[in-house]
């Protein structure tokens, strides 16, 4: 009876794709020499993407590759999260598990939420898990392939969910190491203008480092030779003809129309839709194997054998002769690991699904529903809740489908998936008013909400989960997962809810929810200020009224700690010091320890801003070692963000770099990719500071290239263009500031920003003769005072505004408005604060430069300005100060020959460094002087302390041939480093230049021969 449908309908013989196959096993040749490959597979449906992918993985398996595949999910309308990844990660499992233990060891709580088989998920949840959960993916791709070539592949990203499709753009933008290939395909004629694969699409077409294959459909030889494999004769030119006429060159549809002329049908005699083509195989089965088919097709992708078995209700023996049947004729095959069934081709089971009848498609969502219920374990435990909510809901029975899709929503989010969380959310919104409400009171929120902090006058136990507890749910993972538009209507339609109630209330009744609506107040705060909207004050403002006078609550805590935040960054000062300590003291009254961390980071910086600087410091540190000890990683990543950019505030710029540089390996551990953007620009800050410029310039170049938010690029920016300037750059540093002046954005004007972008401005407009835009600049950046907390940006605003005035001084064009912006500059310094000894020093420079403006320069006051600097270790400003203190040593015509030490010692910093306008400016005053720039050889030349500075390395390159000298490669370096590969590359070439030697490894030898860092190994 099965004869006729045994028939073979794909070529043993590979037709075609040479290009293709070469681009994939050239990939495989550069992954297995230590280059990662990322490939994009697309094509029409049927063209051929599945036969191409098995001939490579093939190739692969041969080569000594290991070869993980997954396919993306489609579960009625959603994707199972993180799907494929799952699927290829349980296989790299299954295939190196030693490996795999390795790479993931100490992380395992985190990974878990990807392959559950490694441990109990953490619990924490947060905006940053998400970037932490694919940072760490990473790692573990990349230590799971540094020793082995591994092959993953993700088939059918068209179905992709918005977590996978998050997590391999990430992938792809940050994969630098290990023998590893990516291989995505996806079907291209889904890609429709609208459909959310395409901007991701668009995205990684601008990654150089993914290449991406388009398969086209086969010319009509290459259908000749497809239908040779497939009957193993000789075709007759007619019937290739006809195929390839009506098949349009489409792999897949040539096979289907040569199982009707091999079935006997009468050639013409088909259907011209495409469903006819594609059910005609289907229907040629027997009635039980037409019936396992349909039930398969209505179940997902994917099948488990048990699961089918319950649905089916056969007996054992015809379930297997059906499904013996559907896998004979190709129309089903079992799946990789044995335990399940999956449609050869997805256009027929989209075929067999929508020839079912509504009635008939509810019914056999009901059964898949009650099969799983009855037996929880015929399907892995990651995927249960995510599939018994579609069954159900496809099924249209909302009292049994809103406990389970709440109950989905709470997995997605353990998982960090929080566009499928905010999808079944909104799902369970959707369904939430067809519930009864005999059903809806047994739902509590400590089972399926965690976003709102529970009411301290109700008892979770027994109130019953509300709308509203929904509705802020699904605005926190709205935010979560960057649909902030969503997130914003979402918590408006909160509010609005909230207000109804209070209309329909009595009149003079009490506010009838204040803590629910000042709760979703801050959140619209934060969206408004996320999407650049506004600074979110008026929000802000109106949570903190709606709780004034009420009794302590976790929620008046978090509005006190976010209010403190708020004025931290936007309005540092007294005020906000005592909102950071209500906030700490709220929070320990209600015993909410996470809000009492963070209001203790935020009063910690506002206490070192104040003067309280040790105090501040300690509390800072408090933060961050209790932090980590509670596992709340993020917390602990701002703390390293907060506490470096303090100590550099107040001067102490080699403990800010190690604090930041600690900050950057803690984020990195974590996958906290924002907080480590943020620690790197701290460190780049610091480094700028001692004189590091290049290391400073990596680490915010590294900044860029990381697919970070716009604020942290804009600081990176920013840095750059100071960079530049200092190096007398103008039209670079003028680009670059318009770059952050555009990351930034223009409404939500931090003190922070808009006071290092005037200097920039002022310092450009300058430069390019434009006084009276500089001053303008001025003008409107001492509009607003300088409160504390502001100074350390402050100070030097006004240091280069003096400096600019006293240059122009005598300059005729430049008289009008000289007067005023002098003034200006005078009563700013007089009412800035000088909490620190850096404070101190600069207020001394705006004194000097001052002077020098007005005609009354003094040596003195240089010397102190000087004498400030020295211990701070600012080896350019402190060139800068001696600079000047040598002019006006000269001026008052004496000690020439402290003047000559003062030239020689700036002249060489500035040397040093790159400060190509100071450079330029001490050897004028030098030429002017008739002083030598260099000092007298002694007679008898001292020992160098530093053999390798001897040989004329930098302090990079000593640190690069430390590297090369322990059999580093440029990309281990680099990544070492926090420097691209082919930086480090610039830096290897000039250190064999410097050395006269002709290769890494004769560079290696003269480094151990000399005992170059024989001190530092040890």
């Amino acid at each position: 009876m099965l004869g006729s449908v045994e028939t073979r309908s794909f070529s043993p013989v590979f037709v075609g794709r040479a290009g293709e196959l070469t681009a994939l096993t050239e990939a495989l040749a550069r992954a297995t020499a230590g280059e990662p490959q990322a490939l994009l597979v697309g094509g029409e449906a049927g063209v051929g993407k599945t036969r191409l992918i098995e001939e490579f993985t093939n190739a692969a398996c041969d080569a000594g590759a290991v070869v993980a595949v997954g396919g993306c999910v489609e579960i009625g309308a959603d994707g199972l999260p993180f799907a494929p990844f799952s699927t290829a990660l349980r296989t790299l499992r299954r295939r190196l598990p030693d490996e795999l233990a390795a790479a993931a060891e100490g992380q395992e709580e985190e990974l878990a939420r990807l392959l559950p088989e490694l441990g109990e998920a953490s619990r924490e949840s947060g905006e940053d898990g998400t970037a932490r959960l694919f940072e760490l993916t990473v790692r573990l791709l990349e230590r799971t392939a540094a020793d082995r070539t591994v092959v993953l592949v993700l088939e059918d990203l068209h179905w992709a969910d918005a977590s996978t499709r998050h997590l391999l753009a990430y992938l792809l933008r940050t994969l630098r190491r290990g023998r590893l290939v990516v291989v995505a395909t996806y079907r291209a004629d889904d890609i429709h203008r609208r459909h959310p694969l395409r901007p991701l699409l668009a995205e990684l077409d601008r990654l150089r480092t993914v290449r991406r294959i388009e398969l086209s459909r086969f010319n009509r030889g290459e259908v000749h030779r497809q239908l040779t494999g497939i009957l193993a004769v000789e075709p007759e030119q007619a019937l290739v003809d006809e195929i390839f006429a009506r098949s349009d060159g489409n792999a897949f549809f040539v096979e289907e129309l040569s199982v009707c002329h091999e079935s006997g049908c009468v050639p013409g005699g088909l259907s011209e839709s495409l469903r006819d083509l594609l059910l005609v195989r289907v229907e040629a089965l027997s009635e039980d194997a037409q019936l396992v088919v349909r039930i398969l097709a209505e179940g997902g992708s994917t099948v488990e054998h048990p699961l089918l078995a319950a649905v089916c209700r056969l007996t054992e023996d015809d379930l297997n002769a059906a499904l013996r049947a559907a896998v004979g004729a190709n129309i089903l095959l079992p799946t990789e690991d044995g335990d399940g069934y999956r449609f050869r081709h997805s256009l027929v089971r989209e075929a067999v699904s929508d020839d079912l009848l509504p009635g008939e498609r509810s019914r056999l969502n009901r059964r898949y529903a009650q099969a799983l219920e009855a037996d929880p374990s015929l399907v892995r435990a990651d995927e249960r809740a995510t599939r018994l909510a579609s069954y159900w809901y496809c099924a249209h029975d909302a009292a049994k489908a809103l406990p389970v899709v709440l109950r989905a929503a709470v997995e997605a989010r353990k998982r960090h998936a929080y566009s499928e969380q905010l999808r079944l959310l909104e799902r369970g919104m959707e369904l939430w008013d067809s519930v009864p409400a005999e059903v809806r009171a047994d739902l509590r929120p400590l089972d399926y909400a965690g976003a709102y902090p529970s009411c301290d006058t109700c008892d979770p136990a027994t109130t019953p989960l509300g709308y509203l507890d929904l509705l802020a749910e699904a605005a926190v993972a709205a935010r979560f997962c960057g649909e902030r538009e969503r997130a914003v209507k979402i918590a408006k339609r909160a509010l609005r809810i909230i207000e109804a109630e209070e209309t329909d209330a009595p009149p003079g009744a009490p506010h009838s929810d204040p803590l629910r609506a000042a709760w979703f107040w801050t959140e619209l705060s934060k969206l408004v200020q996320n999407l650049g909207r506004g600074d979110g004050w008026d929000e802000l403002a109106t949570a903190q009224e709606l709780v004034r006078g009420l009794p302590p609550s976790a929620v008046h805590a978090a509005v006190l700690a976010t209010a403190a935040g708020w004025g931290m960054l936007h309005r540092p000062g007294p005020e906000s010091l005592a909102a950071a300590e209500r906030a700490v003291e709220y929070a320990k009254l209600v015993d909410a320890e996470e809000t009492e961390l963070n209001a203790r980071l935020t009063l910690g910086g506002l206490m070192v801003d104040a003067g309280d600087i040790e105090g501040g410091l300690a509390l800072m540190r408090g933060v961050i070692d209790r932090s980590l000890e509670m596992g709340l990683v993020a917390e602990a990543g701002r703390g390293h963000v907060n506490l470096s950019s303090s100590l550099e505030s107040v001067g102490r710029s080699q403990e800010s770099a190690r604090t930041a540089a600690q900050g950057v390996r803690v984020s990195r551990k974590f996958g906290l990719l924002d907080n480590e953007a943020w620690a790197a620009t701290n460190e780049s800050d610091a480094l700028l500071s001692l004189g590091r410029w290049d290391e400073a310039a990596e680490r915010v170049e590294w900044v860029q290239r990381s697919g970070v938010g716009g604020k942290p690029r804009g600081y990176a920016a920013l840095r750059l263009a100071q960079l530049s300037l200092l190096r007398g750059e103008l039209e670079l540093a003028e680009a670059r500031l318009a770059d952050a002046v555009g990351y930034f954005g223009a409404r939500d004007p931090l003190p922070q920003n808009a006071l290092q972008v005037a200097r920039a401005e002022l310092a450009v407009a300058a430069g390019q003769g434009r006084f009276a835009d500089a001053r303008a600049v001025l003008a409107r950046a001492v509009e607003g005072g300088f409160p504390p907390g502001t100074q350390r940006y402050g100070w030097p605003l006004l240091i280069t505004a003096a400096a600019v005035e006293a240059d122009l001084r005598g300059l005729p064009a430049a008289g009008p408005g000289r007067a005023e912006s002098l003034a200006l500059i005078r009563s700013a310094a007089r009412t800035m604060a000088t909490p620190s000894p850096l404070a101190k020093a600069y207020a001394l420079c705006v004194e000097a430069e001052l002077a020098r403006a007005d005609g009354r320069d003094s040596a003195a006051r240089w010397e102190a300005a000087a004498t400030a600097l020295q211990p701070l270790e600012r080896p350019y400003e402190l060139a800068r100060v001696c600079h000047r203190w040598a002019a006006a040593l000269l001026a008052e015509g004496n000690q020439r020959d402290r003047v000559g030490t003062l030239l020689r010692q700036s002249h060489s910093a500035a040397v040093r460094l790159g400060a190509r306008p100071l450079v330029e400016e001490l050897e004028l005053l030098a030429r002017r002087a008739r002083l030598p720039l260099t000092a007298p050889e002694p007679a008898v030349p001292d020992e160098p302390a530093d053999p390798a500075g001897a040989l004329g390395l930098t302090s990079r390159e000593q640190d690069v041939l430390r590297l090369v000298a322990a059999g580093h490669s440029n990309r281990q370096i680099a990544e070492e480093l926090y420097i691209s590969p082919k930086t480090a590359s610039v830096h290897v070439s000039n250190i064999l230049a410097k050395l006269g030697v002709s290769g890494r490894g004769e560079a290696a030898a003269l480094a151990h021969r000399l005992s170059l860092f024989t001190e530092k190994a040890a």
